[in-house]
């Protein structure tokens, strides 16, 4: 592909996993901004097909690297030598291993922060993106200069999706249906949240994630007897669709940068229950856009979603008004136009 000499060259770097919630947004956003317009966007990332596939259709041109470790000096070698070749204007970078690999250039460095990572990544850049003013704070007391520090959150997978069957996976339909979502680790603290279902005790939950903590979960809900009354549905790219199932999506964890998953709620409509942890601590208003409990107490966290469960009007307004602020605050339109209007006052265009 040609660049177009009037537009601006943005590269968007990531190393990153095969699947995850920092992954997933990297191809929404870039996607997003390719077809945006105004400037020409370009990925630089690890293989991946289903990453590639969504976004090629975007007319995104994507150049592949392994992003090896420090010791694969043959690594460091093609990376740079592309991002010569290409003498982008701007190069943001996501995640540590992108962000610590991409040296300084003729271009403007930034890097996106998802969570509060250790600032020795970062610090070589030009400018950062926060996507929680938590995040923004923990890089500002790290030394990093305020006035180059911005916050944009992140925006919702908006693809359509149709709504799962209430009554698959073996799912008894006629009884409330609770969603959690995320990767199987400590952070997550699903093992409050299995300890808060003993309390809910007619209600079914469907965990769709997968990671490092799966066979303790799974020991830890035959412990509390909850085998039949938990379907674990593995890692999923259709959380919107399990969420226009369920009746309300739990967010139990004990650290979250900003926990985009509370946005996936806001806008499939479903009524969130969430911890006080960083990113939906500081997004949720209690009792506005969902319900905020204590992190680590399993009992506030059962009494919360017993109250959406029992109370209509309340899980009635829960969904509207979130849907709402989701529109206005955090919709794909709103976060794509920020990021370009950003890119743009960076680079006077």
């Amino acid at each position: 592909m040609t660049n177009d000499p009037r537009k601006p060259v943005i590269v968007h770097a990531l190393a990153g996993a095969p699947y995850g919630g920092a992954e997933n947004f990297y191809t929404r956003l870039v996607a997003e901004l390719a077809r945006e317009g105004s400037m020409a966007h370009h990925a630089f990332t690890r293989a991946n097909p289903e990453r590639e596939a969504r976004l090629s259709a975007a007319g995104v041109p994507i150049q592949r690297f392994r992003f090896g470790s420090a010791l694969r000096v043959d690594d460091r070698f093609r990376y740079r030598r592309a991002l010569k070749r290409l003498a982008p204007d701007l190069v943001l970078t996501y995640m540590n291993r992108a962000s610590g690999r991409t040296p300084q250039g003729d271009y403007l460095l930034g890097c996106r922060l998802g969570h509060y990572y250790d600032l020795k990544y970062y610090r070589h850049a030009d400018f950062w993106i926060g996507i929680s003013k938590g995040i923004c704070r923990h890089m500002i007391d790290g030394g990093l200069p305020a006035e180059h520090v911005h916050h944009i959150p992140n925006f919702a997978d908006e693809t359509p999706q149709v709504a799962v069957a209430r009554d698959a996976f073996d799912t008894p339909a006629d009884r409330p249906l609770l969603l959690a979502a995320g990767r199987l680790h400590v952070n997550k603290a699903f093992d409050v949240l299995l300890e808060a279902l003993t309390r809910v005790p007619a209600a079914t939950l469907w965990l769709a994630g997968d990671g490092p903590e799966r066979d303790a979960l799974k020991a830890q809900a035959r412990q509390l007897g909850l085998e039949e009354r938990i379907r674990w549905l593995g890692w999923r790219n259709d959380v919107g669709a399990l969420m226009q199932a369920a009746d309300l999506f739990v967010c139990p964890s004990r650290h979250e940068g900003l926990g985009s998953i509370v946005m996936e709620s806001w806008l499939a409509r479903c009524p969130i229950v969430a911890t006080d942890s960083q990113g939906p601590g500081e997004a949720i208003t209690d009792g506005e856009t969902g319900l905020i409990t204590p992190v680590d107490q399993a009992e506030p966290l059962a009494d919360a979603i017993n109250r959406v469960l029992n109370e209509p009007a309340l899980a009635r307004g829960l969904r509207d008004r979130a849907r709402a602020h989701y529109d206005e605050h955090y919709s794909a339109a709103v976060i794509t136009r920020r990021y370009v209007e950003l890119f743009g006052r960076l680079l006077k265009y």
